[in-house]
């Protein structure tokens, strides 16, 4: 059963705390947790709230910064509104004291970590799987809760990381099924980076593909855009009808475009990170057009709903991006777990990870994947298993519009995952 060792940690430590009232004063050490003051925030709505601060790592920088600088952004733009709108309890929130670029780099992101560890009650972002997973084997950091930028299989099993939407290998799953379902696919392959990211996908795309009785051909690549030639070479050669592709967006529109040009006449389906809107202005763009599709288990930008009407509000003017939707969106999980550890008079570390982990949902005012924020549950009840694929187009809001409803495929449906799917490599 999913996080069965970390709920008696819980319980052993919330027995011992003796904590009383929901908010600031009164007889509780709340202000005295990691991350929690009297004092307000820096620029406050209210000077007469505490500040509650939360920890931001991620690639502001490096390889995926197209990703991490908007999703930093989507996340403070969420929780200023959420300070306008009062705060949380006798409290506002603060995601911009204690940000810090890791560059996509495990060794910056721990440097970094240490440096803001002992000064925020949780991690509001984490990028990268890998680093994630360092941090939280530091002993400082037993009872953190982080919301990862990253959609590993893994993180199903952990208690204290809130994952959101459908794990890269589930998504991979849905893109094989569809293929074999509606394009009539017997033969799959998998471009894809080396390490968590990545082998989520391919292993994911090999299952469904097993499950399926397709062909299945594994082609790994490594970061740059001048360095695909070998991949493109492979796709060829694997002759696929269906090619899962798990990079980054330069080396999807080497790959798609040097594929395309060649005379491949498959279809590409790609991973949450490999979709940038700018793609479509570069000289791949006609072949993403035609050959590529995005998969991905979050509403689009101009989807009905109050949370992505505020959302776009709050975007003003600037270029709707979907990764500022996602940053946005992951704010909702973080809030209602604080929320509830308010309510249970127990805003420190521990009462927020036992709040955490009690819930079953969250309302996220139609911004996350049906299914979301059951976090009481086994790793495998837990996941999340919808996809929708979303075709490139010129002219719309964030270049894709809606190709494929959400659906879930057999191969996801049924499958365990109790394991990360990246460790069945």
């Amino acid at each position: 059963m999913r996080r069965t060792i970390r709920r008696a940690t819980v319980a052993m430590a919330a027995t011992a705390l003796v904590l009383t009232g929901c908010g600031r004063g009164g007889d509780d050490d709340t202000a005295s947790a990691p991350g929690v003051t009297e004092e307000p925030c820096p620029d406050a709505v209210d000077k007469d709230k505490g500040c509650i601060y939360l920890g931001v790592i991620s690639d502001l920088t490096g390889a995926f910064k197209g990703v991490g600088v908007p999703l930093t952004a989507g996340g403070k733009a969420f929780w200023d509104k959420v300070n306008a709108d009062g705060g949380i309890g006798d409290y506002e929130v603060n995601v911009t004291e204690y940000v810090k670029d890791n560059k996509y780099d495990p060794e910056t992101h721990s440097q970094v970590y240490s440096e803001i560890k002992g000064d925020i009650l949780a991690v509001a972002q984490s990028l990268g799987t890998v680093a994630t997973e360092t941090m939280l084997r530091d002993a400082d950091a037993k009872d953190l809760l982080v919301i990862p930028a990253t959609l590993g299989s893994n993180w199903y099993a952990e208690d204290r990381v809130l994952e959101i939407g459908t794990s890269y290998c589930a998504e991979a799953m849905n893109a094989v099924d569809y293929g074999v379902d509606e394009l009539d696919a017997d033969s799959i392959a998998a471009v894809h980076f080396p390490g968590d990211y990545g082998d989520d996908a391919m292993v994911g795309a090999r299952i469904a593909a097993e499950e399926r009785g397709a062909k299945f051909t594994d082609i790994q690549t490594l970061p740059g855009a001048d360095g695909q030639a070998a991949a493109v070479k492979a796709v060829l050669d694997s002759k696929a009808d269906v090619v899962v592709i798990a990079t980054g967006p330069l080396e999807v529109a080497a790959v798609v475009g040097g594929a395309v040009k060649a005379g491949f006449k498959g279809t590409f389906v790609g991973s949450i990170p490999t979709w940038n809107a700018a793609l479509l202005e570069s000289p791949a763009g006609p072949a993403l057009e035609a050959s590529y599709l995005w998969a991905t288990s979050f509403p689009l930008w101009d989807t009905d709903s109050a949370g992505f009407e505020a959302m776009r509000e709050a975007n003003g003017s600037e270029t709707p991006n979907a990764y500022f939707a996602l940053g946005w969106s992951g704010g909702y999980v973080l809030k209602a777990a604080l929320e509830k550890a308010i309510e249970d008079g127990d805003l420190t570390r521990e009462g927020l990870l036992k709040a955490a982990t009690s819930l079953t949902e969250v309302d996220s005012e139609g911004m996350l994947p049906e299914g979301s924020g059951n976090y009481a549950g086994d790793a495998n009840a837990a996941a999340v298993r919808t996809t929708q694929l979303a075709a490139p187009k010129s002219g719309t809001s964030t270049g894709v519009t809606e190709s494929v409803d959400f659906f879930t495929g057999p191969t996801a449906k049924g499958h365990d995952f109790s394991e990360a799917c990246y460790l069945q490599k």
